[in-house]
């Protein structure tokens, strides 16, 4: 009896316009980030903030990859009997991810983080990245972009080196997507705008998840008969798309915005803002704008632990909260201390995000359902 050939390696699926439709979508974000901060600074501020479109594509774009590359993993075994360990890896990686991405729902269900993550994540929210150095989780995310996106796929042309990674089942990125996160990496480095962070987030995501479809197509190979690789790029991205923005809505679930309700927080923060700004003069400096327990921390104003604010605990304001800094539906509390130079304008405020626990106020007014109190205004 002759023995059967054993099958050889499937090949990766790419295609000119696969390769350039690629790195169009893993630039859109840059490209959309650059057209909104030309014409419109405050609608490129509003855009980054927590909670917007912006991070909903983010999650959504790093969840899809989870799964693709989990459904990759699976078909990997079946065709090669081996245990894929690295699909599953980078699938939990994209899972973890994209929980990060949104504090692991906490936003959305406004519950109060472990004290932990309130005294040692600047952001005071329930995610594990913020708790690490700047620099270690700038160094991560360096050696993510360039390590996977850029290297991996590089060396995966040497034949050498390429047949040590199916040995390994390492399955490498489409090499036609080394530009898209040459440019991530570019973004991350010089960082052009203020946030730029959420830009180079969402542009790897997108890199992670057209990943993910190149490796479950190479396991998978019905899936790119047709075109459907090129079909399916651009039905991922709409996807992306549609769910980042529907999504908005999620941190509106379980909002608490009874009169009752609004009138305490309101309280509050008319006891911090006069503890803030004692005599009429704010006990800040133009261009803070920070969390309230990160501002007490790193300045050094521990007066606030004694003020108003921490008096109200004996009129039931949780021990914690008060601590804290924690609004009543468990997000920071902030205080902003704006100034323009050629107008002379001035302003101090403190206030929290309010029911919806999404960033409502611009840089210089307390807007939508925000929950703030002027501490000082000048000119204008």
């Amino acid at each position: 009896m002759s023995k059967k050939k054993a099958a050889p390696p499937p090949e990766e699926p790419s295609t000119n316009a696969l390769a350039a439709l690629g790195n169009l979508l893993m630039l859109v974000p840059l490209i959309v980030a650059w057209w909104f901060n030309s014409m419109d600074s405050g609608l490129y501020y509003a855009s980054v903030q927590e909670d917007n479109p912006l991070e909903w594509m983010t999650f959504w774009a790093f969840f899809i990859a989870a799964v693709l590359f989990a459904l990759a993993a699976v078909h990997q075994r079946r065709s090669a009997g081996a245990i894929p360990w690295f699909l599953a890896g980078v699938s939990l990686f994209c899972c973890f991810v994209a929980m990060e991405e949104i504090s692991w729902a906490q936003r959305i269900f406004g519950y109060r983080p472990p004290e932990y993550f309130l005294a040692e994540n600047f952001q005071q929210e329930l995610n594990i990245h913020n708790v690490w150095s700047t620099d270690f989780r700038k160094l991560g995310v360096k050696v993510v972009i360039l390590g996977y996106g850029v290297v991996l796929a590089l060396v995966s042309f040497v034949p050498k080196v390429k047949k040590l990674l199916e040995r390994a089942r390492i399955v490498a990125p489409p090499w036609f997507l080394i530009p898209g996160f040459g440019v991530t990496f570019w973004v991350y480095e010089t960082y052009p705008w203020s946030h730029s962070g959420e830009i180079v987030e969402l542009m790897l995501g997108t890199g992670f998840f057209l990943a993910a479809l190149a490796a479950f197509g190479l396991f998978n190979q019905q899936a790119w008969d047709g075109g459907l690789g090129l079909r399916s790029s651009l039905l991922c991205a709409v996807v992306v798309m549609v769910l980042g923005f529907s999504s908005v809505g999620l941190s509106r679930l379980q909002v608490r915005d009874d009169p009752e309700t609004l009138a305490a927080a309101r309280a509050e923060l008319v006891a911090l803002a006069a503890d803030l700004g004692p005599g009429g003069r704010p006990i800040t400096k133009c261009g803070r704008h920070k969390r309230l327990f990160s501002y007490v921390e790193k300045y050094n104003t521990d007066g606030l632990y004694s003020g108003r604010f921490a008096a109200m605990v004996d009129q039931g304001l949780p021990e914690t909260r008060a601590d804290f800094f924690i609004d009543l539906w468990n997000s920071a509390i902030w205080i902003r201390h704006k100034c323009d130079s050629d107008s002379g304008r001035e302003v101090v405020f403190v206030y929290s995000f309010g029911p919806n626990r999404r960033r409502d106020s611009t840089s210089w007014e307390i807007n939508d359902d925000d929950i703030g109190v002027m501490i000082y205004e000048h000119g204008g």
